[in-house]
């Protein structure tokens, strides 16, 4: 098991920054992150909170007790037998339907300077979980989980994965002086794989929300009754969507 040390260090090397700028970051001197990073330094509770914030993680997930999921591509799903405490199966269909719909997204938004993964993970939620409120059936329909810095798409990763240097660019860089990860499309997305009203939802996501920093969406999302039921750590499921109140209700009720 990767220790917190070797986790920091996981997440400082994913984020392209050196010792030297976590150190700036943390107010510490660079030594002192070589130390925590080799398991020489115990990291106080203050520091943890730190580093949890600035790589948008939890801190049980710092400390090994969230276990991650595991996204098994369909293609893939015969490679190898996996034991994760969350088995999710991306069949071909759907596969494609997030590409395109992250696609529309970066190729609309995401060349603002807010818009670093952060931000991208809450729009996709949102745009789930108003289009299961407003037809009652899946848009991407992924999974989300909910951390301490609101829902997360457990898929993301693995498709952006198989996505880089064909149909998306991962670019490192810094908002504020905040590391943060964008995600530039190399192509555009194929719209006749969307239907009418899944644009209509996408659009009316991205001109409501698409100009929000990475701490202002959020803590909007906090608020929305599907992460307030929720525990921390577990899927946060697509029926509490139809309990939702003023202003995250985007369906008329009787």
């Amino acid at each position: 098991m990767v220790g917190i040390g070797g986790k920091i260090r996981e997440l400082r090397t994913k984020s392209g920054i050196s010792q030297q700028r976590l150190a700036e970051l943390l107010g510490v001197s660079r030594p002192t992150i070589s130390q925590i990073e080799n398991g020489e330094r115990k990291v106080s509770i203050d520091e943890l909170g730190r580093v949890a914030e600035l790589f948008n993680v939890s801190i049980n997930s710092l400390l090994n007790k969230e276990k991650e999921p595991e996204v098994i591509l369909e293609e893939r799903a015969k490679d190898k037998e996996l034991q994760p405490s969350i088995r999710i199966n991306v069949p071909q269909k759907k596969l494609e339907k997030f590409k395109e719909v992250l696609l529309y997204i970066l190729n609309k938004v995401g060349s603002k300077p807010n818009v670093g993964e952060t931000v991208i993970y809450k729009l996709l939620y949102f745009i789930d979980f108003d289009f299961y409120e407003k037809y009652e059936e899946q848009l991407v329909g992924a999974t989300y989980i909910k951390n301490k810095y609101g829902p997360t798409p457990a898929e993301f990763e693995k498709i952006v994965e198989e996505m880089t240097d064909k149909e998306v660019d991962r670019v490192k860089s810094r908002y504020f002086n905040f590391p943060q990860t964008k995600y530039l499309p190399l192509r555009k997305p194929r719209l006749t794989r969307l239907k009418a009203s899944e644009i209509e939802v996408i659009d009316n996501v991205l001109n409501r929300l698409s100009d929000m920093n990475a701490s202002q969406i959020s803590e909007y999302s906090h608020n929305d009754v599907p992460w307030l039921t929720t525990e921390d750590g577990e899927v946060i499921e697509y029926e509490s969507v139809f309990y939702r109140t003023a202003p995250y209700s985007v369906r008329e009720y009787d």
